[in-house]
């Protein structure tokens, strides 16, 4: 027997189970949990490798079209290397991004092949937003961590980082 504190009341603890005799707390017990409950199958966790973007202004064919919707890949390592043998990169180094975002955007709204001379028609505000882009892809990924409200204990999620360079 047990001793309540709040009303001096006294309550039956039966044993696992065991019913407990008429009176206060008469009644089946449940049926205790299992001793080892099964591992739970592995989730399986999928990368993703492509990441869609819109630029601010847009790219403009040669018919006069605007494409403003694309997707860009993750690259790969041959993806940097590749371009640092380009007679042009080697010439000015500066045309590297060039060269590499050529190799990773995928789509580009209704251009059918995306290559480094698509690229090279950009303007410069769309070459920036790319190059960016794909930093933050690339070398960062996502900059939000999980965190708990120190006075409420809600979770939620803050930006560590900045868009550009210098800022956090």
């Amino acid at each position: 027997m047990r001793r309540s504190a709040a009303a001096g009341a006294t309550t039956a603890v039966a044993a696992p189970g065991a019913e407990a005799s008429a009176g206060v707390g008469a009644g089946p017990i449940p049926a205790p949990a299992p001793a080892a409950a099964a591992p739970a199958p592995a989730v399986r966790q999928t990368l993703r490798t492509e990441f869609p973007f819109q630029l601010p202004r847009g790219y403009v064919d040669e018919s006069g079209t605007v494409h403003q919707d694309g997707v860009m890949r993750l690259a790969t390592a041959r993806d940097e290397l590749v371009p640092l043998r380009d007679v042009r990169v080697q010439e000015n180094p500066a045309y590297l991004s060039v060269v590499l975002l050529g190799r990773v955007i995928t789509r580009l709204g209704s251009v059918p092949m995306v290559h480094d001379g698509i690229v090279e028609n950009m303007f410069a505000s769309d070459l920036a937003f790319l190059q960016d882009f794909y930093r933050q892809i690339n070398a960062e990924g996502h900059t939000r961590a999980a965190v708990q409200c120190p006075h409420c204990a809600e979770p939620f999620e803050v930006e560590l980082g900045g868009s550009r360079l210098g800022e956090s």
